[in-house]
């Protein structure tokens, strides 16, 4: 089995299609259809059984599986290693953080950065979800939760506290919520993890119970967040240095919720001296720094 070969047979084994495997791998789906049957053929085993809820590994399939997890991550070792002496400024650099951070910090760092090495492209990637570092899915993450990977190197760039913020319309309009009334009376926007019902504790904004609001709308983005307070739509719990930048206004100043807004860098271990990834890093560095 070839490194070509796996790639096709891990893609349709985690995506239990040729259709998703197809996409993950930038090539059309007769071809994967293909590959997979010559693969079989070559090995003289089947691989896939053929559902109806998708490919599903045969026993045959599960040894194979085996052998190919371990020529990924050998391939993902090498390319780090490689990475890893590259001194050349020029080349991608992939990045993944969310659409918060990228517009304050990250869009900033890289304009900088074009400025010093134009030849060095940033693939930005924004989204809730955590890409796999080890298998170069990024090369740096700007993420607000600190990893536990020991292959992984992570810096603390920020802790913020959070504060409870409206616009000055919302407020003009419905005057300040009174501690100790659970938000009767208001409009509440909040993460999808804070809605009741989610797994969590009883959600709270600021220290207050939110049960006598009304929850106009749940969102998984920092940023959409920030623009539903600022549009007016209600009261909600977000970083201060944010608020503040939005021209918001802080309710109950002297309220903060417990738990701080932390802000990490993380790259793998063997791309921090690969020089265009190190250059990336220090104007990411220079950008919170400069908060």
């Amino acid at each position: 089995m070839d490194w070509d070969d796996t790639r096709i047979f891990l893609a349709v084994q985690r995506e239990r299609t040729l259709r998703g495997a197809a996409k993950t791998l930038d090539l059309d789906q007769a071809t994967v259809g293909r590959r997979i049957a010559a693969l079989e053929r070559s090995l003289s085993a089947t691989l896939f059984l053929r559902t109806s809820d998708g490919y599903v590994l045969t026993p045959a399939g599960e040894l194979a599986l085996k052998a190919a997890e371990k020529m990924e991550h050998a391939a993902h070792e090498l390319v780090r290693h490689t990475h890893g002496v590259d001194t050349r400024l020029e080349g991608d650099v992939r990045v993944t953080t969310t659409d918060s951070i990228a517009q304050e910090f990250l869009i900033p760092a890289i304009v900088r950065l074009h400025a010093k090495h134009p030849d060095v492209r940033v693939l930005l990637s924004t989204s809730t979800q955590t890409l796999n570092l080890a298998k170069r899915e990024a090369d740096i993450a700007v993420r607000t939760i600190k990893p536990e990977n020991p292959d992984l190197i992570a810096r603390r760039l920020a802790r913020w506290p959070m504060g409870l913020f409206a616009s000055k319309g919302y407020l003009k309009k419905r005057g300040e919520p009174n501690p100790g009334t659970a938000f009767a009376g208001h409009d509440i926007v909040l993460y999808h993890s804070y809605m009741p019902g989610s797994g969590n504790r009883a959600p709270t904004l600021a220290g207050e119970p939110i049960h006598a609001g009304r929850i106009v709308s749940a969102v998984n983005s920092n940023l959409m967040l920030r623009s539903q307070i600022k549009a007016g739509l209600g009261l909600g719990e977000i970083p201060v240095l944010l608020g503040e930048r939005d021209g918001l206004v802080r309710v109950w100043p002297e309220r903060t919720r417990a738990e701080l807004y932390e802000v990490w860098l993380v790259t793998h271990q063997d791309l921090r001296h690969t020089t265009r990834i190190r250059a990336m890093i220090d104007e990411i560095v220079q950008a919170f720094e400069c908060q």
